[in-house]
């Protein structure tokens, strides 16, 4: 198993992506990191160049980007922006390939919530159309999306893990697969056995945190931790866990996270 982080969570400088913190969770022991498309598309080029050559100093790789979807886009209802989406996905998922990714999380909470007046089934078909034209453009860049389902606190479509997977049924393409996220799981009150019923196949990636207060791992937990790693093994998912997670001690929690995961998951 690869151990990774989100960077966006205790991003603190100005670009909101974390890249000030590279060097230091490369250090710290991450196989990975994973960034936010949205913030780096706000990014000018030699911006984005900077950031490239950061990952490069570090020896690190991007495997992934979450954050797709910039919160002011319309993805569902009467004035969705299906053109204007598309475009900027052709250059968001040209972006995310060139740091290497492989992977690019479709939450966009804000951005794919359900408008008042339009009814679940008609926003649901909007998603589902819209990933299948999403489809080739990432295949082209050598990236499979990881459709993320979120607490109902954030947004209003597809809340579970089992939901995430009748979508990706539903589009029905290759490198439309789904992610599962411990926190929301737990918010959601959504078995793990739905894991293992509904992951073979359409699992593609995982975000965890500590389900209390949504920071990093803690030993209190780890009889937790060990349940989501087991229904993890059984839908026989073996890649990469990225800690989504916030800090005021970034560095410390990140490497004791770090040991926990990698003790619990090898036992």
């Amino acid at each position: 198993m690869k151990f990774g982080c989100c960077l966006n969570m205790v991003s603190s400088g100005p670009d909101g992506t974390g890249m000030e913190w590279i060097p230091q969770a490369a250090m710290a022991g991450c196989d990975y990191l994973e960034l936010p498309l949205a913030e780096i598309m706000y990014m000018m080029e030699p911006e984005f160049l900077a950031l490239k050559q950061r990952l490069g100093d570090g020896g690190i790789r991007c495997r992934a980007c979450n954050n797709f979807f910039p919160g002011k886009l319309r993805l569902i209802g009467e004035r969705q922006e299906r053109e204007r989406a598309l475009k900027y996905a052709y250059a968001a998922l040209q972006r995310a390939g060139s740091l290497g990714a492989s992977c690019v999380v479709f939450g966009s909470g804000a951005a794919r919530c359900i408008p008042d007046g339009i009814s679940y089934e008609a926003g649901y078909g909007q998603i589902v159309g819209l990933l299948r034209s999403l489809s080739p453009v990432a295949g082209f860049y050598g990236i499979d999306l990881a459709i993320e389902p979120l607490r109902k606190a954030e947004c209003n479509i597809i809340n579970t893990f089992k939901e995430g997977c009748s979508l990706a049924k539903d589009v029905n393409e290759r490198n439309i697969k789904v992610l599962v996220d411990f926190y929301h799981l737990c918010e959601e009150k959504e078995s793990l056995d739905h894991i293992s019923n509904y992951g073979k196949g359409h699992l593609l990636h995982v975000h965890m945190a500590d389900p209390e207060h949504r920071g990093f791992l803690r030993d209190s937990n780890r009889k937790e931790y060990d349940a989501f790693f087991q229904a993890l093994k059984g839908a026989g998912y073996d890649h990469a866990i990225s800690f989504e997670a916030y800090s005021r001690n970034f560095i410390n929690d990140l490497k004791k996270s770090l040991i926990i995961g990698n003790e619990l998951w090898q036992s």
